[in-house]
C-alpha cells in the first residue's frame, strides 16, 4: 500500500493507494472525505468515474483536481 499527501480545503489529507498485481485491481481511499473506488486494471474511464464519485463528497473544481492526481499516481505504479 502506497500513501500520497494531498492538500484539500487548505488541510493535508492522506490517500491511500493498494494495488492488488495477482488480480490486478486498484483500491484508493481518502477516509478524511468517506471515499473509496476500486478499478481493474483494463477498465475504461477511470479518471471520469473517479470524478463522478468524488463529486458526491466535494464541490467539482476539487473533484476533477483530485482524480488527475489520482489518476497520475495509480499510473506510476
Amino acid at each position: 500500500m502506497k500513501i500520497r499527501k494531498n492538500f484539500f480545503n487548505g488541510k493535508e489529507q492522506k490517500v491511500y493507494i493498494y494495488e492488488n498485481k495477482k488480480e490486478e485491481y486498484i483500491v484508493v481511499a481518502l477516509p478524511e472525505c468517506n471515499w473509496s473506488i476500486s478499478f481493474s486494471y483494463d477498465e475504461d474511464l477511470v479518471e471520469e468515474k473517479m470524478q463522478k464519485t468524488l463529486l458526491k463528497v466535494m464541490d467539482k473544481d476539487s473533484a476533477i483536481e483530485v482524480s488527475k492526481k489520482i489518476e497520475q499516481w495509480t499510473r506510476e505504479m
